[in-house]
């Protein structure tokens, strides 16, 4: 294997590995950039074996195994550095001791180690912005650059901001645990949040020359998956994976060919990928078993679901979305879930139904510079033939979005009601 073939191994396995690595490492140092430091210390070790030894048999345990010894290493410099003179004998005796009992607490449950992880890094001192940074940095194994370059900022920018979270953390002494009770669900409820605003970034772009960007689904549909695996009976969990899971099986029917946004109703429904929609039914039926009270999420896949089952467009179920919104409502009251009911309504009953609930919207706060308000009565107002009415929403909605494609796709729409 040449040197570009190796290294491209390296990042594969350190994509999948570092998690683990990070989560092992923060349990013993208790410090998370400190834990992250010490994992890139044995990344660097692998760029640099690697190349000349081969890659080994087990290159997660390898990493783990360097790292664990970086850890040791880390500790007894401290341990040095702190110890008074008189007692430096028998306090290296001790902390020599311990050191076996340090390799072997390396072994533990690595799930504990990463459900720990995934909790602190969506810790209610940091800003919502600074746990989703943190946790594609610690969880997701993407670069600096890379999460800067989704959300549009300087890598340096992106930087300062994963530093800072880190020291926030540091300076709060966040303990390493997972919480119980009522704080578990509470803190619980942010992870979910934080691996939600994650994928919706990845499939709707909010600002930016690409209507996606596919590696953000990839990773929260990745964090997603561990999370119900180390949480198996949390229906909530199961409920955001089924949304995801059959939201980016859309994927490739979301575009053309020059990256131009294709919309749900005009969109080749035998592009939608099957293997991701019945993993997502799987997921969708495991949260429903597990509580006969549904929660947002799983109220949400169940809408995707009816979209899914759906062979073509004429075909979906706009009635029973049109219900599953009002149920959505009820749990999480907001304008936007009504704007979204307000669609199902109107294909459901008609234009004049649906423009209806969007017109007692229209003064909403939360919807000042929601860009879809416009979109959507634009639609129905072109559907009931008031074209120039509708030309003007198109053209008000385009100047409010950030996101390139979706501001000539509004154009686009805006011409055809000149027509």
């Amino acid at each position: 294997m040449g040197a570009t073939e190796t290294h491209r191994a390296i990042e594969a396995v350190w994509k999948i590995e570092s998690a683990r690595v990070i989560a092992g490492l923060t349990r013993i140092v208790r410090d998370v950039g400190v834990a992250e430091e010490l994992a890139q210390d044995a990344l660097v070790a692998a760029l640099e074996k690697w190349p000349e030894d081969g890659i080994p048999e087990n290159p997660g345990a390898w990493l783990m195994g360097t790292a664990k010894h970086r850890a040791i290493d880390y500790l007894r410099r401290g341990t040095l550095i702190d110890r008074k003179h008189e007692d430096l004998g028998r306090e290296m005796a001790e902390r020599e001791m311990q050191v076996p009992d340090l390799a072997a607490a390396m072994d533990d449950d690595i799930g504990d180690d990463m459900l720990r992880l995934v909790f602190i890094s969506c810790r209610a001192v940091l800003s919502t912005d600074a746990r989703v940074a943190l946790t594609l940095r610690l969880l997701g194994g993407l670069t600096t650059d890379e999460i800067a370059r989704a959300f549009l900022v300087t890598e340096t920018t992106m930087a300062q901001r994963i530093v800072r979270a880190k020291k926030t953390l540091s300076d709060a002494k966040v303990p390493f645990e997972v919480p119980r009770g009522e704080e578990f669900k509470g803190r619980l409820t942010s992870v979910l949040q934080v691996v939600y605003l994650i994928f919706n970034e990845g499939y709707s772009a909010t600002a930016g020359d690409d209507w996606m960007r596919p590696a953000l689904c990839e990773e929260a549909l990745r964090l997603g998956r561990i999370l119900a695996e180390l949480v198996p009976d949390e229906p909530e969990v199961h409920g955001l994976v089924a949304l995801m899971e059959i939201q980016a099986s859309r994927s490739k029917a979301r575009t053309n060919s020059q990256g131009e946004p294709i919309l749900l109703l005009d969109q080749d429904r035998s592009r939608w990928d099957r293997l991701l929609i019945h993993r997502g039914f799987a997921a969708l039926d495991r949260a429903e078993r597990l509580s006969a009270r549904r929660g947002s999420y799983t109220v949400q896949a169940a809408i995707a679901a009816c979209h899914a089952r759906a062979a073509v467009a004429d075909e979906t179920n706009w009635s029973r979305i049109a219900e599953l919104y009002s149920e959505l409502s009820d749990i999480e009251p907001s304008p936007i879930i009504e704007l979204n009911r307000a669609v199902a309504l109107s294909m459901a009953e008609g234009p004049a139904a649906g423009l209806a609930l969007v017109d007692s919207l229209k003064n909403d706060p939360v919807l000042k510079t929601y860009h879809l308000l416009p979109s959507v009565r634009g639609d129905l107002l072109k559907k009931l033939g008031r074209k120039q009415e509708a030309r003007a929403e198109f053209e008000r909605a385009a100047s409010i979005t950030r996101n390139v494609r979706e501001r000539a796709l509004l154009l686009e729409r805006a011409n055809s009601c000149a027509e």
